[in-house]
């Protein structure tokens, strides 16, 4: 993809992200480069985007800055470009630390948060260089203490001074890396300045300590990033990686990534899909939990759509491809979920340039109590600056930084098992802050599809006579009121009856010749002319009308048969939503293009407001004035309502995984169930709780031993114990995020 006025876009895999400054390295670092614009850098998903004007800068200079800030980095495979990493990679590209060029990459057993981004990312923590730091500070440490019991003297603290240096080498390469590209105030370099201090003022034990805390805090934060990736990872494995292919009258197995719609496959009864398509043969229960999150089964059969990533429960198969891999209904929704994470939140964008300038303020602060005690007051150097470089390390911004991103990734991630969109934070925050709710009816608050209500006979016919003659007159028709008409007689077993020169009324009904004679199904108006209805049917007719339904006759010359009422009825979960709206403190009201009639008594059924006869010009209006009250959730079909999507705080488009519903709103909710409504604000506020408490910790802990350092209560390894303990704890705390139950009403 090109822009011809600002180049290409470029996009990479970086491994070794654990938190939000490891994003602002790389963002700072990479945006400086020239010919670089538009840098994103995603940290749940791995991901590093930009815009590259080739004729100014190249891709490989881009390689190499974040490689020098101890990264791993490989191009995205294009092939399949929804599948998240694996933690289980051997290497950013697959190469185990080369490339097929014999190029090696840095390896280097460091970074710092001081995070050692390496760029192999095996599964067991000890593999990985973070982990081989943590065993290497350990056992220089455990020695130095072994050397200090049996030697006693001054060997013990030079053993703990090369101790200290040993384990400070990457992080001091990862400080002076990000201080070559312009990035002085990082935790790397608060770390190499703290550690030099320490042993010059003599604290070569404390020294050593708090880089091994360091070394710690560094492995519980890789394994608390991977556990949060993992909850989005796990959409990616839904799709088999083989499938079954028709091919010269047999089967063939294949790769899953390389189907091409037309093709076709089979799938074994317990298989899961391996493409979105159109069934050709077979019928019987699609398990589409994994794509929609609806927990039963639904039946299916030829010429119905399914999802790549369901499972066939109870019969084989065969469909038809209709997309490729990387355009499935599971390829869009993780797309969906990884390009989230560019729609920052408010909070979360206000956090980011409260930190650019937190850390300066700290580091001033930190000379500020290591000097002025000392020149003003004459107080002890080696005290203050012991307290000053406990501040250095209080100060790091990291889980204050990391308490938002963490938590949207995990609210996504659990959004999207269970059918529930939102493309980022900015979406969360809104939706969490939604005080009404505007339906658009058809299709919405109901099926979309009107059904037959009443059937009212009249001049002594029979129910199944009049459904078996209207049927006979409608047959062929795709209007919604014939085939709604058709659907009741079938299920009635009423008897199909021979028509001849059957045709439309435009506006009226239809005509046709059955058994001989003219017959009409049209309009009470129509009728009427016609002279059929006396008051009686009339009166009928209008009591009907009155239930918001609407009403046809069936009729011969000179005399009436029967009426038939139909309803687009509300779906059987609709008025339990509005319930749960209610109280959620929510209000709900439907905007509705139908008359006021058929308006009120839905909205009467389901106890909500209603605004009816509203043109598309005429809903923007109604969601303009309701957001002058508060926060607003427009419900719509994602096509026909989206001037009013587009204008509500959250415009949410329900449908099971169309392109419409997955691209257009803010949000989307993939099955059709207006419960879920609810459980989308639900899940949107406990979000934002989440969030709320991670803040709260992490500047709690900041708070206190600031306050702690400087009175000299606590020393370095505490300093550094709270700071890498405040990012595990809300992280940890994010990820409760992923067991959320959206759907509960407590």
């Amino acid at each position: 993809m090109t822009d011809e006025t600002s180049g290409a876009v470029r996009e990479w895999r970086v491994t070794g992200m654990d938190c939000a400054s490891c994003a602002g390295k790389i963002r700072d670092a990479v945006g400086r480069l020239p010919g670089v614009s538009g840098v994103e850098v995603a940290i749940m998903s791995e991901r590093l985007k930009l815009t590259l004007d080739e004729g100014q800068g190249a891709p490989e200079a881009v390689e190499a800055t974040v490689r020098k800030l101890g990264f791993g980095i490989a191009p995205r495979a294009e092939a399949r470009p929804f599948v998240l990493p694996d933690a289980s990679a051997e290497g950013a590209c697959g190469c185990g630390g080369a490339c097929a060029s014999g190029a090696p990459h840095a390896q280097d057993p460091g970074h710092g948060h001081a995070h050692s981004h390496d760029a192999a990312e095996p599964g067991a923590w000890y593999r990985t260089a973070k982990g081989r730091l943590v065993l290497l500070t350990g056992v220089l440490l455990a020695c130095a203490w072994t050397v200090e019991a049996l030697v006693p003297g001054p060997v013990g603290p030079v053993a703990f001074a090369l101790a200290c240096l040993i384990g400070l080498v990457p992080i001091a390469r990862r400080a002076w890396a990000a201080l070559r590209l312009g990035q002085p105030f990082t935790i790397e370099g608060l770390m190499t300045v703290a550690a030099a201090g320490a042993l010059f003022i003599g604290a070569a034990e404390e020294a050593a300590l708090v880089i091994f805390l360091f070394a710690v805090g560094e492995v519980l934060e890789g394994v608390a990033a991977s556990r949060a990736r993992d909850g989005i990872r796990a959409l990616s494995r839904l799709v088999p990686e083989t499938a079954r292919l028709e091919r010269d009258g047999g089967t063939v197995e294949v790769p899953a990534a390389g189907l091409r719609p037309g093709q076709i496959v089979r799938v074994r009864p317990g298989e899961r899909l391996p493409a979105d398509g159109e069934i050709l043969e077979g019928q019987g229960g699609i398990d589409e939990s994994p794509v929609t999150g609806e927990s039963i089964p639904v039946t299916r059969g030829p010429g119905e759509a399914v999802f790549a990533g369901a499972v066939a429960t109870d019969a084989a198969l065969r469909i038809r491809v209709t997309r490729a891999a990387k355009d499935n209904t599971i390829a869009r929704i993780v797309r969906l979920v990884e390009e989230a994470e560019e729609a920052r939140a408010p909070t979360e964008r206000f956090i980011d340039r409260f930190s650019r300038w937190y850390m300066p303020l700290i580091v001033g602060l930190a000379v500020a109590v290591a000097v002025l005690p000392p020149l003003a007051a004459g107080a002890d150097w080696s005290t203050w600056i012991y307290r000053g470089l406990a501040l250095l390390l209080i100060g790091c911004p990291c889980a204050l930084v990391i308490s938002v991103p963490a938590a949207i990734a995990s609210a996504l991630a659990s959004g999207a098992r269970r059918g529930l969109l939102m493309k980022g934070g900015a979406v969360i925050e809104a939706a969490a802050a939604v005080r009404q709710v505007a339906f658009d009816k058809t299709g919405t608050l109901t099926r979309g599809r009107p059904e037959v209500t009443d059937v009212v006979t009249l001049s002594g016919e029979a129910e199944v006579r009049v459904l078996a003659l209207a049927a006979a007159v409608e047959r062929g028709s795709a209007h919604p009121l014939a085939q709604a008409i058709l659907a009741r007689a079938e299920a009635a077993g009423a008897p199909e009856l021979p028509a001849e020169a059957a045709r439309s009324l435009a506006g009226r009904g239809a005509k046709a010749r059955v058994e001989g004679e003219p017959l009409w199904v049209a309009s009470p108006s129509f009728a009427a002319e016609r002279g059929v209805l006396d008051a009686g049917t009339r009166a009928r007719a209008e009591a009907l009308e009155a239930e918001g339904k609407t009403v046809t006759v069936l009729f011969r010359e000179g005399r009436a048969l029967g009426l038939l009422a139909l309803r687009d009825e509300p779906r059987a979960d609709a008025a339990e939503a509005v319930r749960q709206l209610g109280r959620m403190g929510v209000s709900a009201t439907i905007l509705t293009g139908d008359n006021a009639r058929t308006a009120e008594a839905i909205a009467a059924r389901l106890g909500t407001g209603f605004r009816a006869q509203m043109r598309p010009e005429d809903k923007l209006a109604a969601i303009r004035e309701m957001a002058g009250q508060g926060g607003v959730m427009m419900i719509g079909d994602g096509i026909n309502d989206a001037p009013a999507l587009k204008a509500a705080s959250v415009g949410v488009a329900m449908g099971s995984g169309t392109d419409v519903a997955l691209e257009t709103a803010d949000a989307a909710i993939l099955r059709d169930r207006v419960t879920d409504v609810p459980a989308q604000i639900r899940l949107a506020r406990a979000a934002m709780r989440n969030i709320r408490q991670n803040i709260a910790v992490a500047l709690g802990l900041k708070g206190v031993f600031l306050v702690t350092s400087v009175l000299g209560i606590t020393g370095l390894w505490i300093a550094i114990l709270a700071d890498t303990g405040a990012t595990v704890l809300v992280t940890l705390n994010a990820l409760r995020l992923l067991r959320f139950d959206p759907e509960a009403r407590g």
